[in-house]
């Protein structure tokens, strides 16, 4: 795992009261914590770290296979054994900036841009990383430690590589920019540490600003993933010594990744597939890989081995900027997203089944793996992929694993193992594996030539992506699709929670609050905190009854997400029992907000909390806190003056938002709440304008159109509105609000015949709804 920021997470996004921290943390100098000879545990669920060299006694077998690994080797003391950049007096010039590597008496150097543009020398402290590049770690003040953004490719000359490059090779990266090495955003502390070493505390000191970051081992070794083993190695002393060994359980281990019982794969019948025996009986390895294998942000820094990841940590969903409509990937999202999708994950495969767990290496080749539970002689033939036999396009992974490339140079596989699907490129405007190896043909040409090979049932058959697409875009069919995706338990679990936090785009019918009601009460914990987003645009009394027996939820990602949705709900509505409850349930959300307290994020959400609780001046200073990390944060500038437009404070609140035009001159979403606050100022002409431009700058924003036609009906200009209407209709033809306000502005306006053909046009989308149905006849009642 490399170190990688985003604009989109940096400042382009307006930040609500979800945690939306990345995996995440950080190291000092000198780690105080050393692995302990000494066993001073009691019990199992108290083992302390013991060290691999203490693994190593019995299990050298296992050493000698990590030695060498990408585990072994993801972060190493900067030295002539591992840097493996180019360090002779080396150049490389970047956006008209000249960085020097050198050596100097047996240190490491580097001479690039600092935090305010200068250069500077650096020293290296640590390499990060290994294949296909190497990141470099540089020390700062309090404890913080950054990662350079050029970085040197490790893969052989012929393939492009041994060179320096720039992380962020089309962009001009000032010193200023949210994605400077030096900003915050690139900080390792936060943003990669936890996965690159062995029990990693951050160790943040809020109040002095600085980091006392440890390890008890640099690297990622035995006991990241089997846990803290002193008592494993207190049973194993004991098995020669003592006639009952201590903590015969599990034989002292604190998690036993190793299946318990004989797993075999048998192939059965003519698919050619294996099935397992017996069925897989729990996640346990799958969410130990995706403690650092995932998407997610941090909830609790006390990592428990064993533990449901979501008890720590929140995976992200199938969200727009990191997944194709879809589920193919987008962003970095790290294979255990991707993964839940797949019919692997349905069938009982876990990591192991394809990578060694000690070495990382594949059991064979990319395609020999398939061949565990695919038979070749079924798979590997022409009528199979109808492509010459040893081709790219006979390739299993080619097909059903496509590589996206991340970080200039690392490509990396789609761990959905999905079938090609061109037809769903053209309905969804997604990646397909055909066209992306036939680059000079069309998804049009793949889909005819996939329907001619296997015929028409593949295009036929339903997929959760359209439903997704749906309710990404707000399309009239789209509330109906998410509610039946959500409620339906053959579809991926992370596509039904993701449908579960679009549905609140809707009105939410009665098809979509059962679905809701029915995920809150799923044994999937992932469910059951996405009803509890979709549970937030209910009325607070229905939202309280649904939401309140999840404060006492056994998943503490489920129960602050609980006390998240509940913040707002009044307060006369609660018994003094149950806001006992809730008020504990938020303590421990605060806890979870202050172990991301270096990141803004984390102030935004506190801020947002506070504001919900009517605690304004606590909500002002989480939001300036937040400010002060990120001088140039939009979203701050934004949610900070919607609080001053509460404490009727918008001449503040303008100051802010012209501010955030200066730094973001063409931000729709500024734009947008500038023309809010004009307003509400009375300023209407100035307010028209800057709504027009927020409307013109986000066309895919389709409610900035909405309100800017709402402002021009209210100040006469009543063609201009359904001018506006009719241009976001033909981008959204599909969205609801915006065929309901055309057809009520015709109305009024006197164009009945316009105002016909728009009623039409919603029956036409919604053939049941019987409002929309008296609405048509009174409009046709009217025309006569």
């Amino acid at each position: 795992m490399h170190l990688m920021g985003s604009r989109a997470f940096s400042g382009g996004i307006l930040f609500t009261g979800v945690l939306i921290s990345l995996f995440l943390t950080h190291c000092s100098e000198s780690p105080s914590i050393e692995p302990s000879p000494e066993i001073e545990t009691d019990t199992i669920a108290t083992a302390t770290f013991v060290g691999r060299q203490a693994c190593a006694q019995c299990h050298a077998r296992e050493v000698e296979l990590w030695e060498g690994s990408h585990h072994d080797l993801a972060m190493q003391v900067a030295d002539q054994s591992t840097v493996l950049g180019d360090f002779d007096n080396a150049t490389y010039t970047y956006n008209g900036m000249t960085s020097t590597f050198f050596k100097r008496e047996g240190k490491f150097l580097v001479r690039t841009d600092g935090p305010e543009g200068e250069l500077l020398e650096y020293e290296i402290a640590y390499t990060f990383g290994l294949e296909p590049l190497q990141q470099y770690l540089i020390a700062f003040p309090g404890g913080r430690y950054q990662a350079l953004s050029l970085s040197w490719d490790t893969r052989p000359a012929q393939e492009g590589g041994q060179r320096w490059f720039h992380l962020y090779p089309d962009e001009k990266i000032q010193y200023d920019d949210p994605l400077h090495w030096t900003a915050i955003s690139q900080n390792w502390n936060h943003m990669c540490a936890e996965c690159h070493s062995t029990q990693l505390k951050k160790n943040y000191l809020e109040a002095e600003d600085r980091y006392e970051t440890t390890w008890s081992e640099i690297d990622v070794s035995c006991e990241a993933c089997h846990g803290p083993a002193s008592a494993h190695l207190a049973w194993a002393e004991d098995l020669e010594a003592a006639p009952t060994p201590r903590y015969p359980e599990q034989n002292g281990l604190v998690i036993q990744l190793k299946e318990t019982s004989d797993v075999s794969w048998v192939f059965e019948g003519d698919s050619g597939m294996a099935r397992r025996s017996p069925p897989k009986g729990s996640n346990l390895q799958l969410e130990t890989c995706a403690h650092c294998h995932a998407r997610r942000g941090i909830l609790h820094e006390d990592y428990q081995h064993g533990r449901p990841l979501m008890d720590t940590h929140r995976p992200a969903l199938l969200e727009r900027s990191l997944y194709y409509p879809d589920g193919q990937i987008l962003g970095e999202v790290y294979v255990y997203g991707s993964f839940l999708q797949s019919k692997m994950y349905q069938q009982g495969v876990t990591c192991s089944n394809c990578h060694d767990p000690h070495s990382l290496k594949l059991y064979g080749s990319e395609d020999g793996v398939c061949r565990q539970c695919h038979l070749p002689e079924k798979f590997e033939t022409p009528s199979h992929h109808f492509h010459p036999e040893n081709s790219s396009g006979a390739s299993c992974v080619e097909c059903h694993m496509p590589a996206r490339t991340y970080m200039v140079v690392d490509p990396r596989r789609d761990h959905s193992f999905r079938i090609p699907r061109p037809d769903l490129s053209l309905k969804l405007g997604t990646p397909n594996a055909c066209t992306g190896c036939h680059t000079d043909r069309s998804s049009s040409w793949a889909a005819e030539v996939v329907t001619g090979w296997y015929g028409s049932n593949r295009s036929d058959q339903p997929h959760f992506g359209e439903a997704l697409h749906a309710g990404r875009n707000r399309l009239a069919n789209g509330e109906r699709a998410l509610a039946r995706l959500a409620d339906n338990p053959s579809m991926p679990g992370i596509a039904r929670a993701t449908a579960l936090t679009l549905l609140p785009g809707y009105s939410l019918g009665p098809e979509s609050r059962q679905a809701m009601q029915n995920a809150l009460k799923s044994s999937d914990p992932l469910l059951r905190a996405s009803g509890l987003t979709a549970a937030e645009a209910l009325e607070p009394p229905t939202r309280l009854g649904l939401a309140f027996p999840l404060l006492s939820d056994p998943i503490r990602a489920v129960r602050l997400q609980a006390a998240r949705v509940l913040a707002s709900v009044p307060s006369e509505l609660w018994t003094s029992q149950q806001l006992s409850l809730r008020d504990s349930v938020l303590d421990e959300y605060r806890q979870s907000q202050q172990i991301n307290a270096d990141r803004p994020e984390a102030h935004l959400n506190l801020g947002v909390l506070h504001h919900q609780l009517g605690e304004l001046e606590k909500a002002e200073r989480s939001y300036q806190r937040a400010l002060s990390m990120v001088p140039s944060s939009v979203p701050g500038r934004i949610n900070l003056a919607d609080l001053y437009r509460e404490q009727n404070r918008d001449q503040e609140g303008e100051k802010l938002l012209r501010q955030a035009l200066v730094i973001s001159p063409d931000n729709g979403d500024v734009y947008h709440s500038l023309g809010l606050l004009l307003v509400r100022q009375k300023r209407y002409q100035e307010a028209l304008e800057a709504l027009e431009r927020a409307a013109r700058l986000r066309p895919d924003r389709w409610r900035y159109s909405y309100i800017l036609a709402v402002a021009l009906q209210e100040t006469g200009q009543v063609t201009s509105a359904l001018e506006t209407l009719k241009t976001a209709h033909d981008r959204h033809p599909d969205n609801l609000e915006l065929l309901m306000l055309l057809t009520t502005l015709n109305r009024d306006n006197g164009t009945l015949k316009e105002a016909i053909l728009y009623a039409n046009k919603l029956i036409e989308r919604v053939p049941d709804n019987a409002m929309f149905r008296q609405l048509l006849a009174q409009l046709e009642a009217t025309r006569r």
